[in-house]
């Protein structure tokens, strides 16, 4: 019996529905695609080769109440034995660790290309693509491997490390899909803005993204506006945040000079002594006012009323986040391995 069958007949309630969408969109050849380019095709003869390892992980993630040995006996991802005993955990754990992650990742990069920019490309504002920024954590289960990995975070000298190691995750969204088109994950104690930076390789010409007012720095926001064509950026002032105005663009609508830190030119010496971007103030009734900031310079092409509109679309990321973690997750926990290398291949 095919895979795709033998999913539509064996789970149950919507199950079937879920796994068969994914069917439809993620071409087997894909699969194939992704063990041979990571050269993560199984050598010898397995019971549970390396193109159901890749089908096994992705039913990881969708059925969380099964375990994985009755996942693998339920979809009939192994190779059946003359005895008909069902694989061992252990054989399953070996398997996911030849395997390894890069196949995933490899996948994954090839879906979101196909449905995440195509969505930001067929929705775009002003001939821009827009996109979302934020960070999330998830937690991981408690062992040894895991803790030693991604760290947690701590209650004070009196309480000590966090109940669980946890993941820090930063997505580049395609804002008006909610479709996740890339994400750098890892250990915790590694910061959002370093695991942001790492995202801007996939951000492409002609797009805006939004960020919270934590991604606010020079060091974070430069390189994504410099190293690509008319790639923007739009993100709210922090209360400290200084600046000398250079000229007026309109009513409440400048534009700007920030002064680059001494650290921060430290750390990257390519940054300018100084940085210009527009501000933009306004304020909503019964809230104080606020002020954005953005390389959207030109007042003509980008008008400061949907400029201010646009940005509150950064809630969507949120949204996003609340569908893959609440509604899909049921906020349940969702990563089962107790490895960090299996931890990066669930993600």
């Amino acid at each position: 019996m095919r895979l795709s069958e033998s999913l539509a007949l064996t789970i149950s309630g919507g199950g079937p529905e879920s796994f068969e969408t994914f069917r439809k969109h993620i071409n087997p050849q894909w699969v194939e695609e992704a063990l041979t380019a990571t050269e993560s095709q199984s050598v010898r003869e397995r019971r549970l080769p390396a193109s159901q390892v890749v089908w096994l992980v992705i039913g990881m993630g969708l059925f969380r109440d099964l375990p994985v040995d009755e996942l693998v006996d339920r979809l009939g991802l192994a190779k059946p034995v003359p005895n008909g005993k069902p694989m061992a955990r252990s054989a399953i754990a070996d398997a996911r660790g030849a395997l390894g992650d890069n196949a995933m990742e490899w996948l994954y990069r090839r879906c979101s290309g196909r449905w995440g920019h195509a969505s930001a490309d067929r929705q775009r504002w002003r001939g821009l693509a827009l996109y979302g920024v934020d960070g999330t954590t998830e937690r991981v289960p408690d062992s040894d491997d895991n803790r030693d990995h991604f760290g947690s975070p701590t209650a004070g000298a009196v309480r000590g490390a966090g109940g669980y190691p946890q993941v820090r995750i930063v997505g580049l969204m395609a804002l008006r899909s909610h479709l996740m088109v890339d994400v750098q994950f890892g250990p915790y104690t590694k910061s959002e803005l370093a695991y942001a930076k790492e995202l801007w390789s996939s951000v492409p010409d002609h797009s805006l993204t939004i960020l919270d007012r934590a991604f606010l720095s020079a060091g974070v926001l430069i390189p994504l506006a410099s190293k690509g064509m008319n790639r923007h950026w739009l993100t709210r002032a922090k209360s400290n945040t200084q600046y000398r105005v250079v000229r007026k663009l309109g009513r409440k609508d400048d534009l700007v000079e920030i002064r680059v830190t001494p650290e921060a030119r430290k750390k990257d010496p390519t940054l300018p002594e100084v940085w210009y971007v527009r501000a933009i103030r306004y304020t909503r009734k019964g809230f104080r006012e606020q002020v954005l900031l953005t390389s959207l310079l030109d007042p003509d092409a980008y008008p400061r009323e949907e400029v201010i509109e646009l940005y509150h679309e950064r809630w969507e990321l949120e949204l996003g986040f609340d569908e893959i973690k609440t509604e899909m997750l049921d906020r349940e926990e969702a990563i089962r391995s107790q490895t960090p290398l299996r931890i990066y291949q669930e993600v």
